[in-house]
């Protein structure tokens, strides 16, 4: 609730310091050929979505950046495959293909016909979130197999390193998440898939809070990424449910009669139950760490919000906003750990629904 309420005062205060902005250009009769305002939200979203190369920093007007490949498959010209240094930082065109600016494509490639018209190809680019989710896979592998390996050599030493980390992670999900929900029968055959969405969650969640390469990418606030793992879920969910689960969703026990004939109403509610639980799976990953990432670049722009009114009051609200962002960063640790927490937690719950056996009561005479 707290979080809730310092968002919301940000959010006032942004909108106060747009007001008063706005209100100061038109008493100083300012024209159109002024220097172009600081766009809080432009720098916001362009820190937070996908791009076709992975920005360093910038020195002055040089850009020092990761060229990443662009891969297309055009309807009109076939396969093209080139780096993404050729767009010059999306400034330029290369081979009629270019990053648009506007429009319904507004931060894709498109493509350039004779007629000026713009055709959107098959895109197969490894952008910045695809570079992202590799170098996590294999950082997730060499951490796990590291361990795996240890225990093979010798299972009753110590922990240390890592894995004095990772192993009493392992056990909590084990014992706290996967048992509870599962039961004893049942959890050894989620627990892979379980300890293999926390850890990618909760690693992703910590690499997008790191403000250089090989961290900065916002994967885990990548709807598309959630949906995947959301997908995941419901697949697994779906096969493994067995016959009374289905009946349950098709004639739910305790029901009256009327709400289920003429009209299914019930049998639809909870069939829609089914696919509602991914789309909350997926928007609530998306949008708690979206969200973290906003707050925080959010005080930033505090400082270049004031700074237009004076240098002092660009430094004096630095202070506060540095403090606050670090304020911020310290909480997205926690949130990290809790949005893999709750990922990993509802989808056990999920799978024992799928699982659980309804047991059939004999009718009292």
């Amino acid at each position: 609730m707290r979080v809730t309420k310092l968002f919301t005062l940000l959010l006032i205060l942004l909108m106060v310091c747009s007001s008063l902005l706005r209100a100061n250009d038109e008493t100083t009769g300012k024209n159109s050929e002024a220097p172009e305002k600081f766009n809080v939200g432009k720098l916001i979203f362009e820190h937070i979505k996908d791009g076709y190369e992975w920005h360093i920093f910038k020195v002055g007007q040089t850009h020092v950046s990761i060229q990443l490949p662009v891969l297309v498959y055009s309807t009109h010209s076939g396969f093209h495959a080139f780096m993404s240094g050729n767009f010059h930082h999306g400034e330029e065109m290369y081979d009629n293909f270019k990053i648009a600016k506007e429009g319904k494509y507004e931060g894709k490639v498109v493509e350039i016909l004779a007629d000026g018209s713009e055709l959107k190809p098959w895109d197969f680019s490894i952008t910045k979130n695809v570079t992202s989710l590799l170098l996590s896979i294999v950082f997730i592998l060499w951490v796990f197999l590291s361990i795996a390996k240890r225990y093979s050599e010798n299972y009753a030493r110590a922990p240390k390193g890592i894995q004095s980390f990772i192993e009493p992670v392992i056990l909590f999900i084990r014992d706290d998440i996967a048992r509870p929900s599962l039961g004893a029968k049942n959890y050894e055959r989620f627990l892979p898939f379980l300890l293999t969405i926390f850890f990618f969650i909760f690693i992703n969640n910590l690499l997008g809070l790191v403000p250089f390469f090989p961290g900065g990418a916002n994967l885990t606030g990548n709807i598309s990424v959630t949906l995947v793992l959301a997908l995941f879920t419901f697949t697994i969910t779906t096969i493994n449910g067995t016959s009374d689960y289905w009946m349950h969703i098709i004639n739910a026990p305790g029901i009256p009669w009327w709400l289920k004939l003429p009209f299914p109403l019930m049998p639809i509610v909870e069939l829609l139950g089914v696919f509602t639980k991914p789309f909350v799976l997926t928007i609530r990953l998306f949008a708690n760490i979206t969200a973290g990432h906003i707050v925080a670049l959010a005080f930033y722009c505090l400082i270049f919000i004031f700074a237009e009114f004076s240098s002092v009051a660009s430094v004096g609200v630095s202070v506060i906003s540095v403090a606050f962002t670090i304020f911020m960063s310290i909480l997205e640790l926690l949130v990290a750990f809790i949005q893999a927490y709750v990922f990993t937690l509802l989808s056990a719950i999920y799978f024992s629904m799928a699982l659980e056996k309804h047991e059939k009561h004999a009718e009292l005479h």
